[in-house]
């Protein structure tokens, strides 16, 4: 690699720490504001938004931690903002995404069918990072959840499955290994490439009709691996590479969702296409 090059990877990380530190505050402050918060079940939809926007959260994650940046980005942009916790395992108390994929689909299904009750909505948007972009599918593809969901947009979403750099290659070398993991934590085995989840989930075809999918993924995903595995086909998808937009974001697997304002950016555009602006690095400043 050539030298400069060698200088420019941290000196693109400390310019987009630096926006992201300067970056409009009306965000931070709204989440402060009580009568502006997430999971606010009085707010109605506006014209301007006129679909509740439900977040999923990923694997370990919860409602609260996984969305503590962007849920106050989209309430101070005039969403009504929602998220729910799901995929609980019995003793498992701070750590959720680990139950079965399907039983986690029908928790999202019922929460859908709450915000919808709660805003007066015909159809809802879902938001998800990692399992919380792949798992919102099942849901719309056996569970009805299609004449809900306008939009569904994935942030690194492991849609056929993952290899985890190479990890899970090795279990067969590991008797029972395989085994063990689907009986104590069936939410990460059904995340394995090939598994009999992901075969059910992919057969047929990604998409269902009358719902818009957007996949943004990060080429430095060490989660989702490879990472244009979490790429859809169908007829309305539209696949991002976050290093396509800005080719200084280093974003990895975590910060593409808890951090990054570009990805940010790119999800509010599928949110709301008829008013998108075009995404750069400049939008960690927006």
């Amino acid at each position: 690699m050539l030298p400069w090059r060698r200088l420019l990877r941290p000196l693109a990380v400390l310019t987009l720490a630096a926006a992201a530190l300067v970056a409009p505050t009306g965000a931070a402050q709204a989440a402060s504001a009580p009568s502006s918060g997430w999971n606010n079940w009085s707010c109605k939809p506006s014209a301007e938004h006129p679909r509740p926007v439900v977040l999923v959260h990923g694997t370990f994650g919860n409602s609260v931690d996984n969305w503590l940046g962007f849920a106050p980005y989209l309430v101070h942009r005039g969403y009504c903002v929602y998220s729910l916790d799901y995929g609980q395992l019995p003793g498992v108390p701070l750590f959720n995404g680990l139950g079965p994929i399907d039983r986690s689909a029908g928790q999202l299904d019922a929460f859908v069918d709450k915000v919808l009750a709660s805003t007066g909505a015909a159809k809802a948007d879902l938001v998800g990072h990692s399992q919380g972009g792949m798992m919102p599918r099942y849901y719309l593809k056996f569970l009805g959840g299609a004449a809900k969901v306008n939009a569904l947009v994935g942030l690194a979403p492991d849609n056929h499955g993952t290899t985890l750099s190479g990890l899970t290659q090795l279990l067969p070398y590991f008797p029972g290994a395989a085994d063990l993991i689907s009986t104590a934590t069936p939410g990460l085995a059904d995340q394995i490439v090939g598994s009999p989840f992901q075969q059910k989930l992919n057969a047929g075809g990604d998409t269902v009709p009358g719902v818009s999918y957007t996949v943004i993924a990060t080429q430095y995903d060490e989660v989702v691996t490879p990472y244009r595995s979490a790429f859809l086909n169908g007829p309305d998808v539209r696949n991002v590479v976050l290093q396509d937009l800005c080719p200084l974001d280093l974003s990895e697997h975590v910060a593409i969702g808890l951090t990054d304002r570009i990805a940010w950016h790119e999800t509010v555009n599928a949110l709301d296409p008829a008013h998108a602006e075009r995404t750069t690095c400049a939008s960690v400043f927006d």
